[in-house]
């Protein structure tokens, strides 16, 4: 699901996927409830792991894709979703961009191991816009 301020933020110029530093983390949706019209990284809490930085980010036929995130040495809570956002150095003006609660692999509850987020080859890469 895309959070509806990123939709415009994508669409106004203000998120640029090939050129922004977009991070991802790992949250606990005992703690976050997801909202759409949510806007910014400031909202979000129940992080378990991350952020972790997009390497190798890049758009096909509207399709987001990126290298695959390694979260490593996670322990605490269980993880239900995956959070995207852009980040601008501050929380309070970063701009969400995804929430992901469906996908192989969640829920999974953290063992003190690496998390290895392998985002999907089809497609729909990570999103489509």
């Amino acid at each position: 699901t895309l959070y509806d301020p990123g939709r415009e933020a994508f669409l106004t110029g203000t998120i640029n996927w090939a050129s922004d530093t977009i991070k991802v983390v790992l949250v606990d949706t005992g703690t976050y409830t997801f909202s759409g019209s949510h806007q910014y990284y400031s909202s979000v809490s129940g992080v378990i792991a991350g952020p972790v930085t997009l390497g190798s980010k890049t758009t096909t036929s509207g399709a987001a894709d990126a290298g695959d995130s390694t979260f490593t040495a996670v322990s605490g809570s269980s993880i239900e979703a995956i959070i995207i956002y852009k980040d601008t150095g501050s929380s309070a003006t970063s701009p969400l961009i995804a929430y992901i609660d469906t996908a192989t692999g969640l829920p999974i509850t953290p063992n003190g191991g690496d998390i290895i987020v392998t985002w999907d080859n089809g497609t729909n890469k990570i999103f489509r816009l």
